[in-house]
């Protein structure tokens, strides 16, 4: 590629990537665990190594077949202010969460995010009445801040999943137990699978785009009963 032809993202677009990707955004992703609390109980996940591969399959197999293929059609729809592809979006994220406590935390997480961008510049009006009557999923909402900025699709993609695995991680070394090296090396690997699974979601159509995870729906569905438990999901 020729560096000369690369149009740098400009500072304030960065910054605000960074910021939606952060751990300390209140919208409460850090109390969810996505299953993995439920596949540590079942003794699915024990180690460092088992829990890097749950999370690397997570990624492949859930996450860049579905909420990150939606978000690089979100982005754009956003930014056309397509009220009809928005919904139909949103509609299909609502759809395709297998569990109730999924369901509830895509819910939680949109209605969280929605209020932050009413107490921000982010948005215009209009587009938080949008959102705000959807009963919006947490990828359209996410979509939404994140169109506001300056950003290549593909770097908002980034900064979607870079909050997700750091959110996982989290998780993981607070439920398998592990410690924070391990942590670390956990989202050395999910840090570098990323990109090629963003490349992946750019590129799904409609009809191809898909939430097929039997065992995370199970464990899903398992950990709404579970008798102890750290996380929502």
């Amino acid at each position: 590629m020729d560096m000369a032809t690369i149009t740098p993202m400009h500072d304030s677009s960065l910054l605000q990537l960074m910021w939606l990707a952060s751990p300390a955004l209140p919208i409460g992703g850090f109390s969810y665990s996505e299953g993995l609390e439920a596949a540590v109980e079942s003794a699915r996940v024990t180690t460092e190594l088992e829990a890097a591969a749950w999370l690397l399959d997570q990624l492949e197999l859930s996450l860049a077949r579905g909420d990150l293929a939606v978000l690089a059609q979100a982005v754009p729809a956003w930014r056309a202010a397509d009220a009809n592809r928005i919904a139909a979006l949103n509609t299909w994220v609502l759809q395709t969460r297998e569990s109730r406590e999924l369901r509830a935390q895509t819910e939680q997480m949109g209605r969280s995010l929605l209020e932050w961008l009413r107490n921000h510049t982010t948005a215009t009006p209009t587009q938080i009445d949008l959102l705000a009557d959807l009963q919006p999923s947490y990828p359209l909402a996410f979509a939404l801040a994140a169109s506001a900025t300056s950003a290549p699709v593909r770097e908002c993609l980034l900064s979607y999943a870079f909050g997700w695995a750091e959110n996982m991680v989290q998780a993981a070394i607070k439920s398998v137990p592990l410690g924070q090296s391990a942590g670390q090396r956990i989202l050395s690997a999910l840090t570098a699978a990323i990109p090629s699974a963003i490349e992946r979601a750019l590129a799904v159509p409609d009809h191809a785009r898909q939430a097929f995870a039997p065992m995370l729906a199970i464990l899903s569905a398992q950990h709404e009963v579970q008798y102890s438990r750290l996380f929502r999901s």
